[in-house]
């Protein structure tokens, strides 16, 4: 008697269909799974017979094969294990099982027919929704992730025997209800931390509304204890509240990777990644065996935060580079290729020098003759050029540390910076996947960007004083027009020109001293 139903495999952020069909015939004894399973898949049979036999039914001893089709795409995971029982069941004539092949069913069996969670539960009820599937039944854990989709009925199962009840009275389940706009509503504006615990660093906080409003990477540059990371943490308080779109995006992304919260239906805040500095360049972009998410795609719609940037692994930081001007990044194997997202914003922190106090207003820097330039060559020139803002934050004088005022809130600022970035998404609104003026091409760059004469001399005159780098040109056009917008002006002028230049340090030519 031959049986099917219906699974998800997992490609990039992304889910297909897999058929899961079984015929167990009247004569021989072996037990067959083909389709292409991994070692995890191979394995379930076990796992699935102790699961059947301690819920009171019988697993067949008859010859039985187990087909996953497309047979040419790889079945990973443990996740089978639930649509593989319940056919088996139903095959063995113990169960009807007519109801199986109007459901995608996706959970992993313990021992004693609990059903434990699996990963990518949005990607799964999307892709149920779009071949009309009547429902998605997968583990309980899942659910409120995977109810996120709309018109789609989504049961959530804790143990192999409730899906059997199931199967045979439809009405002993109820589906899992959630309303998307208040789960995605109700968490988007709290935050544990807020610029206003930041004392002091008026200029820094500027350039981070600056980076904000604009997109801009950043490149945060100081002494031991003078804020670099807690600025930086609270970028994500002050960056535009996710779109539901977005909102939908990030989930699935975080959801395949396994990284959403448990019972977590919805990642409703920009996300904000700190990987540490060993990180490896598979770990930070993506990869392995069967390609997953990096830090990069976790970063996605978010912040992606390299604290200590010239200690990372050189290697790691410069398959980075592509990632940041595409914002998607692939993953190319012999037999698939997978797309990731990768829209981050890239803020950074590093000392001057290996000792930290290199410019220091009061400590001395113990350095030897040029380390401090051999310390700042471990960032390469092409990462650095995609980096816009270079700030140089300096320690916090003590009498700010000891006021007893607070600066403005991380909310306020949120507020000029949605202003801001309702400009730019009107400017741009012709051209299709550019958001903030970070991403303008030289093309838009010499459509949006024009300078008057004033502007024009200034600019030539700081590339000339100032020995600044060819590469700072296009930087300082962008960062220009982004303060412009933030002023309310449509035109550039040189005020915001003087502005952008603070922002270019290591493109002076005697910054090392």
């Amino acid at each position: 008697m031959i049986v099917k139903t219906f699974g998800s495999a997992l490609q990039g952020v992304e889910a297909i269909s897999i058929v899961i069909e079984i015929n167990v015939a009247t004569k021989g004894t072996k037990f067959y799974i083909v389709g292409l399973p991994d070692n995890a898949v191979k394995e379930s049979e076990r796992r699935i017979e102790s699961a059947i036999t301690n819920i009171g039914y019988r697993f067949p001893r008859f010859r039985t094969v187990v087909n996953m089709a497309p047979a040419d795409i790889r079945k990973a995971g443990s996740a089978y294990d639930l649509p593989i029982a319940l056919c088996l069941i139903a095959a063995s004539g113990q169960i009807n099982g007519e109801q199986l092949q109007h459901y995608t069913i996706m959970g992993e069996l313990s021992l004693d027919g609990t059903i434990l969670p699996v990963r990518g539960a949005l990607p799964m009820a999307i892709q149920a929704k779009q071949e009309g599937f009547k429902g998605l039944i997968l583990p309980a854990q899942n659910a409120r992730e995977a109810a996120m989709v709309d018109n789609l009925n989504v049961y959530g199962v804790t143990h192999l025997s409730e899906v059997i009840s199931f199967l045979l009275d439809p009405a002993s389940l109820q589906p899992v209800v959630v309303n998307t706009k208040d789960e995605f509503f109700s968490a988007q504006h709290h935050f544990d931390i807020d610029f206003n615990d930041v004392k002091g660093q008026y200029t820094i906080k500027r350039a981070m509304e600056i980076s904000a409003s604009g997109g801009h990477n950043a490149l945060l540059i100081g002494p031991p204890g003078a804020g670099k990371t807690m600025l930086a943490r609270r970028l994500s308080t002050i960056l535009p509240p996710l779109s539901l779109q977005e909102a939908l995006e990030t989930t699935k992304i975080h959801s395949v990777a396994g990284k959403l919260p448990a019972h977590a239906s919805l990642i409703t805040q920009r996300p904000f990644r700190s990987p540490h500095h060993t990180i490896s360049d598979t770990a930070l972009v993506g990869g392995g065996v069967i390609p997953q998410p990096g830090e990069i795609s976790l970063a996605h719609n978010g912040v992606l935060f390299l604290d200590e940037l010239p200690e990372f692994r050189r290697k790691a930081l410069e398959v980075m580079r592509q990632p940041i001007e595409e914002r998607r990044v692939t993953i190319s194997r012999a037999k698939m290729s997978v797309d990731f997202p990768a829209g981050f914003m890239l803020i950074a922190s590093m000392n001057p020098c290996p000792c930290g106090y290199f410019n220091h207003p009061e400590k001395e820097c113990t350095c030897a003759g040029g380390v401090v330039q051999r310390y700042l060559n471990r960032v390469s020139g092409p990462l650095m050029d995609r980096i816009d803002l270079h700030i140089e934050v300096a320690p916090v004088p003590v009498n700010s540390l000891l006021e007893h005022t607070t600066g403005e809130s991380s909310e306020v600022i949120r507020q000029r910076v949605i202003a801001t970035r309702e400009i730019q998404i009107q400017r741009f609104a012709a051209h299709s996947g550019i958001y903030c003026n970070a991403q303008m091409s030289s093309k838009l760059l010499r459509l949006f960007c024009t300078l008057d004469k004033p502007s024009e001399d200034l600019l030539r005159n700081a590339m000339s004083k100032l020995k600044l780098s060819a590469r700072a040109y296009d930087r300082i056009l962008k960062v220009s027009r982004t303060i412009a917008d933030m002023s309310g002006c449509e035109h550039i002028q040189p005020v915001h020109i003087g502005e952008a230049i603070q922002f270019r340090s290591l493109d002076r030519e005697n910054w090392w001293g």
